[in-house]
């Protein structure tokens, strides 16, 4: 089995969380969701766990964070070219998201990124490994 990833967020209003995801294309594993919280498939070893705050505070002693007064994760998704990362950020826009940065293009790696409705960094990007400088 391959490594899997679950990325956990607390969220304020949980409805909302999942309208603005499945926005950008994603799906929802009912399996793992209810009440307190969404399992977000991004692919199939990718996905977010959107959680409710209280819910989210019973798997930490520390405080929540508020993810739009201080940045302690960035969440960074590779696509698979540039048209890409410019759909799914424009979905993004449209759903609700925040620009945190203005376009990169570096030539080699080209990158978007925004903030979900709870403050929360998503930086899209592809990157042609190709042209990347030699040194």
């Amino acid at each position: 089995m391959a490594t899997q990833i679950f990325v956990n967020l607390p969220v304020k209003d949980l409805e909302k969380s999942k309208t603005f995801y499945t926005a950008l294309g994603f799906s929802i594993n009912q399996q793992f969701s209810d009440e307190k919280a969404a399992c977000i498939v991004i692919s199939n070893d990718i996905y977010v766990m959107l959680l409710t705050e209280p819910f989210f505070q019973t798997f930490t002693k520390r405080s929540v964070g508020n993810a739009k007064n201080a940045t302690a994760v960035i969440n960074a998704i590779s696509m698979e070219n540039r048209d890409a990362v410019d759909a799914i950020a424009e979905k993004a826009y449209a759903a609700g998201a925040t620009v945190t940065n203005e376009t990169s293009d570096l030539g080699f790696m080209y990158s978007k990124s925004f903030d979900d409705l709870d403050g929360h960094i998503w930086e899209v990007f592809h990157m042609d490994m190709s042209a990347i400088p030699q040194q």
